[in-house]
């Protein structure tokens, strides 16, 4: 049986983002801190860091937030950025302002640009990252792309060859495969993730994307009921479906 990994409750709840080891200790001192049924006062006392302490602590008689590896799956709507540093609203400012300070940092896993909607993962799992936008680990993308001129015809098997070579890279492309859904619709899956990919890869079939979402991410789908800038806590099943 694996050892219960143990933390001092006041570094567990600022790593948690409920504010520094001082903060913590107002809200013991005020009771609003509650495991198991019963009010902590002390700082120093080791608390199991299990998946299912949201469901034996509360914080002012809220669901303690959950501990890390946390992985989020997102709507991402129309006007955001994907990334802590760049200009603009940020996919982070959807999510509770405390988690901005947890320990180990939220980070996205891939980016979506400021233009493109739809799945979007985020996680403080490193390994996890990694393990999804890792090349040897072939995990699918797939987008469905409204575009600016009907479809020559040619484009799957243009995209399907390995061959294409975007502008300013030395490398062709993975092959891509391409579902035409209409005249200016259709629908593609990839298994890279290059610079501003799917827009630069109909530019080099002489079109232009107009709108762009993605709604797959290997075996895990959009949920059609989450709408753009919801999100919701990935379980462990749903975990495993991205490499399925």
């Amino acid at each position: 049986m694996s050892k219960v990994p143990m933390a001092r409750l006041d570094r567990l709840l600022a790593n948690l983002g409920y504010g520094s080891r001082r903060e913590v200790q107002g809200l013991l001192r005020k009771g609003a801190v509650v495991f198991d049924g019963a009010a902590l006062s002390d700082g120093g006392q080791k608390i199991p860091v299990v998946p299912d302490l949201p469901e034996r602590m509360t914080i002012e008689g809220a669901p303690v937030d959950p501990p890390a590896p946390l992985t989020l799956l997102m709507h991402k709507p129309l006007g955001v950025v994907c990334s802590h540093r760049e200009p603009g609203r940020s996919v982070f400012e959807l999510l509770p302002r405390r988690w901005r300070a947890r320990m180990p940092g939220l980070s996205t896993i891939g980016r979506l640009d400021l233009d493109t909607t739809g799945l979007l993962l985020i996680t403080d799992d490193g390994p996890l990252l990694h393990r999804v936008i890792a090349p040897r680990s072939h995990v699918t993308k797939r987008y469905v792309a409204r575009l600016a001129r009907p479809l020559r015809g040619d484009e799957a098997a243009v995209f399907a060859a390995g061959t294409l070579m975007l502008e300013s890279e030395t490398e062709p492309l993975a092959p891509a495969t391409l579902e035409p859904l209409s005249d200016t619709e259709a629908r593609l899956t990839i298994t890279e993730g290059r610079y501003h990919q799917v827009r630069r890869m109909f530019a080099a079939a002489g079109n232009h994307v107009e709108a762009l979402h993605r709604d797959q991410i290997g075996g895990l789908s959009l949920p059609p009921d989450l709408a753009p800038g919801a999100w919701r806590i990935l379980k462990p099943d749903e975990l495993s479906a991205i490499f399925a």
